[in-house]
């Protein structure tokens, strides 16, 4: 960890309150505290990536550390809210229905700057994501989780960037390019790594995975803790990092748009919740 980052023990665990508890949330942490703990795994990849690349290299391990303090800090959230939650058993499930190209040498996104883009993209999800959790929840131990969690997302974001520009210099990918990688990473934000990290954390022992009720179930519950201020901001970064001016008017309609489609996504889940409850 870097020297100022915070720790598990900077964590209020005595202020911790049963009573303000919301069964749905504890649903989605669950599958987030897996997803964040397998930090590592993404290391492994990014650092195959940039193998000739020791100065990002090292960004990539100490980022990987704080993503895993991330699962660890949910995860015993999740153990204290249901005390049956293995979280163990739980992420060794997940990870064996759910594997990353850890053998792969070169960007599935076709460029390190590419890469870099889609790696801005997670990191403007996950900050926007704990940050709405941070405003939405009532239990006091959580939120201070979620607050110091959207705030690592958002320096991670800035990370990342800083290398994109780096290697922008070298590559010159162009601005729509750089847009389409954004926006194909957006749209696998309902792949199966969510779906499948809520499955692993929710289902009941030999229940079988079906990915359309399963991502419905994840999302339906997810984009209903989103805040319209922190979508907002989020496509804002997004334009950014496709090389777009994100104080344009096309960011407020896009905003506005996204959060429409998030909210009818939630209320079109419902019936999935009910399937995957």
């Amino acid at each position: 960890m870097t020297a100022n980052h915070w720790t598990l023990e900077d964590i209020p665990w005595d202020r911790f309150d049963r009573s303000k508890i919301d069964a749905d949330v504890v649903k989605i942490i669950k599958a987030a505290s897996l997803v964040e703990f397998n930090g590592g795994a993404y290391a492994i990849y990014l650092c195959n990536v940039f193998l000739d690349d020791e100065e990002f290299q090292i960004a990539a391990r100490q980022w990987a550390r704080e993503e895993v303090q991330h699962g660890e800090a949910l995860g015993r959230w999740a153990s204290l809210a249901d005390p049956e939650f293995d979280f163990k058993a739980a992420f060794s499930r997940f990870v064996e229905g759910y594997s990353l190209p850890l053998d792969a040498k070169e960007s599935v996104r076709g460029s390190r700057s590419g890469e870099l883009v889609a790696r801005c993209i997670v990191e403007v999800g996950t900050s926007s994501y704990y940050g709405s959790l941070c405003d939405a929840v009532e239990e006091p131990v959580l939120r201070a989780i979620c607050q110091k969690i959207a705030a690592d997302e958002l320096r991670h974001y800035k990370l990342f960037y800083t290398h994109l520009r780096r290697y922008l210099d070298k590559e010159k990918v162009s601005k729509l390019k750089r847009l389409l990688i954004a926006l194909s990473r957006v749209r696998e934000t309902e792949d199966d790594e969510l779906a499948y990290a809520y499955y692993a954390a929710n289902a009941l022992a030999g229940e079988p995975y079906d990915h359309k009720v399963w991502s419905a179930a994840y999302m339906g519950r997810a984009y209903r803790i989103y805040r319209q201020k922190h979508v907002q901001r989020a496509v804002a970064m997004i334009c950014k990092a496709a090389g777009l001016d994100p104080r344009r008017r096309y960011v407020d309609w896009m905003s506005r748009g996204a959060y429409r489609l998030m909210r009818s996504r939630a209320q079109r889940s419902s019936a999935a919740k009910e399937l995957a409850a």
